[in-house]
């Protein structure tokens, strides 16, 4: 008994003596650790949507603060065409990206681990291949004497032969390109929460392989797919780089017109640029919070994979 107490108390005094050893801690390291983050997010976010938003009001002409930005803007022929080049470019490829990604996708999900990983592999290297480097390879393959322009036009191939390139065709074709990447990547997480008792379970009360799709499998995958399209979406309505170095000002796009209105060749109307910019934020917002609703209502009632 003496003994079992001597223990005891050699333990707490052990117990007490690992406690004072350890350091105090010091939760203002932690805060100290995130300025950093603060600091990127309010220099390079925070500030130039403030600086946005203050040049879209104040008037180019009257320098008084007002809508008279937005008005020329919604007024003018090529910036309303630039508005609906952007959005219907940006759906269209948005739409047909996740039809392929979700194909895509159910391939991915009943392969081997092998081909998994080799798939995944050429989906990050696709994803990455954007911008002026796509452009450049779509010129070579597509252009006016591109490699398989030149085949259509030997083989009389009316579809590679009088392909434009450099117009709203060609646009929707590399945004279509870049956005099935992304778009595949995002949908293979929601196929790995399919559960494989859901098809038993339809093959045993005799469903038909519609029915376990459209009333099984699409159902779940719903919010999924929503908020992939809704990513997809600002993906394409904000993309820069791959349409300037292909069509650069020669087509009307809401993002080329913001560039040109701050990076102007005679002088820069940053007035308008900030209403234009202003109205793509819009648009964004406006389709994520269309998304968002769309989203809950998809998975109201449902189990989310």
């Amino acid at each position: 008994m003496q003994q079992t107490a001597v223990m005891g108390q050699q333990e707490a005094e052990s117990a007490q003596t690992t406690t004072k050893a350890l350091p105090r801690r010091r939760p203002w390291l932690g805060y100290l650790a995130i300025v950093p983050f603060f600091l990127v997010v309010a220099l390079f976010e925070i500030m130039p949507l403030l600086q946005l938003a203050l040049n879209s009001v104040i008037g180019r002409d009257s320098e008084a603060l007002g809508l008279e930005n937005f008005i020329r803007v919604f007024t003018t022929p090529l910036y309303q065409q630039s508005i609906w080049n952007s959005v219907w470019i940006s759906l269209l490829s948005a739409v047909v990206g996740i039809v392929v990604a979700f194909l895509a996708a159910r391939f991915c999900s009943d392969a081997s681990p092998r081909v998994q990983n080799a798939f995944t592999m050429i989906l990050n290297m696709m994803s990455n291949f954007s911008g002026v480097p796509l452009a450049f390879a779509f010129m070579i393959l597509m252009g006016n004497s591109g490699v398989l322009t030149l085949i259509g036009q030997n083989f009389g191939i009316p579809f590679l032969a009088d392909f434009n390139l450099y117009g709203s065709e060609g646009l929707v074709l590399m945004y279509i390109y870049f956005q099935i990447p992304l778009a595949t990547l995002l949908l293979i997480p929601a196929f790995a929460g399919i559960r494989k008792e859901w098809r038993e379970a339809a093959t045993i009360l005799r469903a038909s392989t519609f029915d376990y799709w459209f009333r099984i499998v699409i159902p779940n995958l719903m919010p999924s797919i929503l908020g992939t399209l809704s990513v997809l979406f600002s993906n394409a309505l904000a993309a820069y780089a791959t349409a300037y170095a292909l069509v650069m000002n020669n087509y009307a796009l809401l993002a080329l017109q913001i560039t040109s209105r701050f990076k102007g060749d005679v002088q820069t109307d940053a007035a308008t640029g900030g209403a234009l910019a202003m109205v793509l934020i819009a648009l964004m917002v406006a389709c994520t919070l269309i998304n968002n609703y769309f989203t809950r209502r998809a998975a109201k009632g449902r189990e989310l994979v």
